[in-house]
């Protein structure tokens, strides 16, 4: 009876059937295996909060892809996943937000040897935060092979790709699927799901992702911006960095220049009351971008 509802439903515009994310280790069957693939793992942690200077990562999760020139998945690895003793009481509300308890933790330890052996084996380090996870990841096991590093939060445009927001527990849910979030496996499981999803292009986002990836960018920091215009740097998508004290943004190469009129017109034009002359540019390539340096 349960089944005969579901294909009573499943072709109704009224209703959407969201399905668990599963994924099955190995080959895919699909893509091309015979010319260059990319290695890649892709991560997630789970913290004791959002300071790099105080709070330490509980729960590591990983997982290994390998892709094709055009972004298709063609295999699959093991998910593998550690917890970490914090040597404290877990706040409640991480506990709340996890589900994770003081006893799921006690006397675990991240296996750091076959973290960084992992890392070593891939060519790209993906993550759905990376100005969270990348900074963590480091102050946990600062030993880390350098590797270029991917944010599939930023770094694909799901806007143009038909969806609303960026959180993943709610782009899963556009694109047909669910899962338990905050939980680092889950999570990890949710990226490779999403990267696998096709975009407008016709390509897997996985594609664009990797070519974002492999191409510089321009972080740009609002010196001495005047305060009355926080709030048009806000909805231009620019970030507070408390420790800096300063309004920032990346930007890819092509945007550059509009950016830069932008700011010319809307921030440092004479009548503005900027106390600077322009923004502090830095670029950025995969190896240094999402960088403690730059974590808001």
């Amino acid at each position: 009876m349960i089944q005969d509802d579901r294909d009573c439903v499943s072709g109704s515009p009224e209703v959407r059937i969201l399905e668990r994310i599963d994924l099955r280790s190995g080959r895919t069957g699909r893509g091309n295996t015979d010319g260059p693939t990319t290695t890649a793992v892709v991560l997630d942690v789970e913290t004791t909060g959002l300071d790099p200077d105080r709070d330490v990562v509980i729960e590591l999760a990983m997982r290994r892809i390998r892709y094709d020139g055009d972004g298709v998945i063609v295999e699959i690895g093991r998910c593998r996943t550690w917890r970490e003793d914090p040597g404290f009481p877990l706040p409640a509300e991480i506990i709340g937000l996890t589900g994770l308890t003081d006893r799921d933790l006690k006397d675990q330890r991240i296996d750091d040897d076959v973290v960084a052996r992992v890392i070593a084996t891939a060519d790209l380090v993906i993550a759905h935060n990376c100005a969270f996870d990348r900074p963590m990841m480091e102050m946990r096991l600062p030993q880390l092979p350098s590797r270029r590093w991917a944010c599939s939060c930023e770094q694909i445009d799901w806007r143009s790709a038909g969806f609303e927001g960026r959180a993943l527990g709610y782009l899963a849910m556009q694109a047909g699927w669910y899962f338990d979030g905050h939980r680092a496996q889950h999570d990890v499981d949710a990226v490779v799901q999403l990267l696998r999803h096709e975009g407008t292009h016709g390509l897997p986002l996985l594609y664009e992702l990797d070519d974002n990836a492999h191409s510089d960018s321009h972080l740009i920091e609002t010196v001495g911006a005047p305060f009355a215009v926080k709030d048009d740097l806000r909805l231009r998508g620019y970030r507070w960095n408390p420790e800096g004290r300063v309004w920032w943004r990346e930007v890819s190469d092509r945007e550059l220049v509009s950016e830069q009129s932008w700011l010319a017109r809307e921030v440092y034009a004479p009548d503005k009351g900027a106390r600077g002359l322009g923004p502090r540019m830095t670029r950025r390539d995969a190896y240094s971008r999402y960088r403690r340096s730059r974590a808001a």
